[in-house]
This record gives C-alpha cells, sequence and structure tokens, in this order.
C-alpha cells in the first residue's frame, strides 16, 4: 500500500501542464481523481488515460471563480469516489504586461483565479477534512512569490497572496488533522512558458517537476522550493539591498 493507493485527490487546473501532469502521476500510484477545469473534452481524455490503470476518475467542467460551481463539484467526487484526502488548489495563470499596459481586467482575471480559485477550492473541501480530522491542501504557488518580477505585476502578486493564504490556513488547521503543502516551483515547460524568447534559469521537464511535487505531497512538506539551485537564488534576493535587486531585476525579464 503506497502513499495515493485509494486516496481520492481533487486537483483544480486538472486539463493541461502541471495539473494534468500531477492527475497521470498520481493516477498511476494508486489515487482516484475528480478533476476539475474549464475544458471538459481534455478532463475526459484523462478520464479514459487513467481508466485502465484499475482506478477511478470524475470529471467536472467548473471556473474555479465561481465558488459554487466548485462546491458543486466538491460534492459530486464525494459522492461518487468517497471522502477527498487531498485536495490540489493548481489552477493557474499569467500575464507579460508591463505595468504601463497593465490593465485593471487583467489583474483582475489573474488574481481571481489564481487566488480566489484556490479559496473557493479550499473551501468546497476544507470543513469536510477536519470533521473527519484527516486532510491534505496543497497549493502550486511560484518562487515569484517571493519577489516581483519585470512585467509580472499581476501574476507575482497573486502567487505572494496564494502563498500566504495557505501559510495561514496551515496555522488555522493545526491539530485538526489537515495538513497543508505549499509547493514553490520554479520554471518548468509548460504552455506558461512556452514560445518565450528569454531564457529562462534552470527550466525542468515537466514530467521531472511532477515527481518532484508529488514526493514532497508524499513526505507531507510544509513547503517545498525547486529546483534548489534557483529556489537558493531567489531566496538570496530577499536580502539583497533593494537598489541591487532592482537593477537586476530589471536586466532580466523572463516574459519576452
Amino acid at each position: 500500500m503506497g502513499y495515493w493507493t485509494n486516496k481520492v485527490v481533487m486537483i483544480t487546473g486538472a486539463s493541461s501542464g502541471i495539473g494534468r501532469g500531477l492527475a497521470l502521476e498520481i493516477a498511476a500510484r494508486g489515487a482516484h481523481l475528480g478533476l476539475l477545469a474549464r475544458r471538459e473534452e481534455l478532463l475526459n481524455e484523462i478520464v479514459g488515460e487513467v481508466s485502465a490503470r484499475n482506478v477511478k476518475a470524475v470529471a467536472a467542467a467548473a471556473d474555479v471563480r465561481d465558488a459554487k460551481a466548485v462546491r458543486a463539484a466538491a460534492d459530486r467526487f464525494r459522492k461518487e469516489l468517497g471522502p477527498i484526502d487531498v485536495m490540489v488548489a493548481n489552477a493557474g495563470i499569467g500575464t507579460t504586461h508591463h505595468a504601463i499596459k497593465l490593465q485593471p481586467e487583467h489583474a483582475a482575471n489573474v488574481i481571481g483565479i489564481n487566488v480566489l480559485g484556490a479559496v473557493n477550492s479550499v473551501a468546497a473541501v476544507v470543513p469536510e477534512m477536519a470533521e473527519r480530522g484527516r486532510g491534505r491542501l496543497v497549493a502550486i504557488s511560484s518562487l515569484a512569490a517571493y519577489r516581483g518580477l519585470a512585467k509580472s505585476a499581476a501574476y507575482c502578486a497573486s502567487k505572494a497572496a496564494l502563498s500566504s493564504y495557505f501559510e495561514s490556513v496551515r496555522i488555522d488547521l493545526r491539530h485538526t488533522g489537515v495538513g497543508v503543502t505549499i509547493i514553490h516551483p520554479g520554471f518548468i515547460k509548460t504552455a506558461l512558458t512556452a514560445g518565450r524568447e528569454a531564457k529562462m534559469p534552470y527550466l525542468m521537464e515537466l514530467d521531472d517537476a511532477v515527481k518532484k511535487i508529488v514526493s514532497a505531497i508524499e513526505k507531507e512538506k510544509k513547503t517545498y522550493a525547486f529546483p534548489w539551485q534557483l529556489a537558493t537564488i531567489v531566496r538570496a534576493t530577499m536580502i539583497m539591498p533593494t537598489a541591487m535587486y532592482d537593477w537586476i531585476a530589471e536586466r532580466n525579464s523572463f516574459r519576452e
């Protein structure tokens, strides 16, 4: 019996990228899946892929910004699969707008999905987890949560908010049996990073990144940042003089 055997795992943003990768990897380890995203046809493809692995999977098309829809999806997962053991708040988008061109609607869209979508996802599962006295909430944040980056104001703000939100939730849930894991990945080869001309340091293959995330969840780490080389650099910038950081960050935009 492995960590994931017969667990019910809810994943948001499951139709592509990290979410899809996590779904396939976790299913291969014996978990049953509740998959949530806006693109139902892509979710159904994943359901078809994992059905041959003797695990159950249920797809629910919903926008994470719609709290009632997320709650309804979680209720459906519980009804068809059983109590949710792990919820992975993975749904997320980014922007590449310079501050001069960043419109309120751009920021609202990013923050709505990346932050409020995660809030809705937690609200849809945590009361039942706390009542059972067990469960795990996982946030897919980013190393971009640590400091602001060029042309990334909305994205960095959303990931900083996401990390702080889950940290507060972790403190609130102490002694309930519900754990929290916050993942801070670096650059990963997904649709979000595809097509950029800028060289992204320590760019990782999706499969390698997924395995690291799954391992961190299995070890029930409170936080996990990777790759370690980039995480170390990012942490070093947090104690760097502001003028020095601004000079370096201005010359290293990864959004081009």
